[in-house]
């Protein structure tokens, strides 16, 4: 008898400790909101990541693009969702963008959600058409200071990486330019190619086959350390704008009181996806190179460039309606 109730307590406790739940998770589809659309380089990397790791943990993973909002409304969603673990964010460094760009939004980046896993980083390039006379970084400048307000720049969005790249850059090099948003890079590229926009600083994932087909010419990477794939493309300081550099990285994030135990059971089999050899390749074909955190190192980059950038933004006078 005695012998049955320590039975009976031993399985209570098993079942109502933190490894018992864990072994419950996953147990039915997880939902994946990625905060930009189609195609863009925020859509393309996580995906990337996304098949594998299915397999991995044995359940799907559904992506929804939640477009709008310099990407606030998809990461909104995912932050007002039920911390168990079911609902995912993948983003890019533009998570620490928007909330500096942004006034009153419904989450806080860094107290409303955790960092998860990093998939990776990966440069901005500087591209303009073929068809534009500029062969060099000094040669833009020349021509956008000749005509003040002449020069053109898309950007995915507000408040994203390729629009902080564009804005650091040309507020380094002193000169002023017209930004047009759009809701995706498709459509920025799109009309990089129709002339009907000048520059943009497009991710290295979508700017590479662009650049080898020769319809673009890559004029300077957004890093401080050359691109692998091109090597022969100079940095901010190779050009003498020291401080203008900017990197994008990749991760995925859930609601900040999703249980640790699933946190650390999602960063483990993410990992163990990184690790793979073909997943490696897909990502270094996309530009992405690794950058190993763990998810308290990702909440600390989190929490220093949102401060790094609410800095950049108010000594840039970067404003909503540039």
């Amino acid at each position: 008898m005695v012998k049955s109730i320590f039975g009976l307590c031993a399985a209570i406790c098993l079942l109502a400790s933190p490894a018992a739940g864990a072994e419950q998770w996953p147990s039915k589809i997880i939902k994946a909101y990625i905060p930009y659309g189609a195609g863009s380089a925020t859509d393309v990397v996580p995906r990337t990541v996304f098949e594998p790791l299915s397999r991995e943990l044995g359940q799907p993973i559904v992506v929804e693009n939640r477009v709008g909002g310099g990407g606030t409304i998809g990461v909104a969603a995912v932050a007002r969702s039920e911390p168990d673990g079911y609902s995912i964010l993948a983003n890019s460094s533009a998570h620490t963008i928007a909330p500096a760009m942004f006034g009153n939004l419904p989450y806080d980046a860094a107290k409303d959600l955790s960092g998860v896993l990093m998939i990776g980083s990966s440069p901005n390039v500087l591209i303009v058409s073929s068809l534009r006379p500029w062969t060099s970084v000094d040669e833009l400048i020349v021509a956008a200071k000749a005509k003040p307000g002449s020069i053109s720049f898309g950007s995915s969005g507000i408040g994203t990486s390729t629009h902080v790249s564009a804005e650091k850059f040309r507020h380094r090099a002193g000169f002023d330019a017209v930004h047009v948003p759009y809701r995706g890079g498709g459509e920025v590229v799109t009309d990089i190619l129709g002339g009907r926009i000048d520059f943009y600083f497009c991710p290295l994932s979508t700017a590479l086959p662009l650049i080898r087909d020769g319809q673009v010419r890559a004029l300077m990477v957004s890093t401080s350390k050359r691109a692998i794939d091109l090597p022969n493309v100079p940095t901010p300081p190779d050009v003498g704008l020291q401080g203008a550099e900017t990197a994008i990285w990749y991760a995925i994030f859930v609601p900040l009181k999703t249980p640790r135990v699933i946190v650390d059971e999602l960063h483990s089999a993410g990992t163990k996806v990184l690790a793979d050899a073909g997943v490696q390749r897909s990502l270094k074909r996309l530009g992405v190179e690794p950058w190993p955190l763990t998810p308290n190192e990702i909440d600390a980059l989190v929490v220093r460039e949102l401060a790094a950038n609410r800095a950049l933004i108010q000594a840039a006078g970067i404003k909503l309606d540039r």
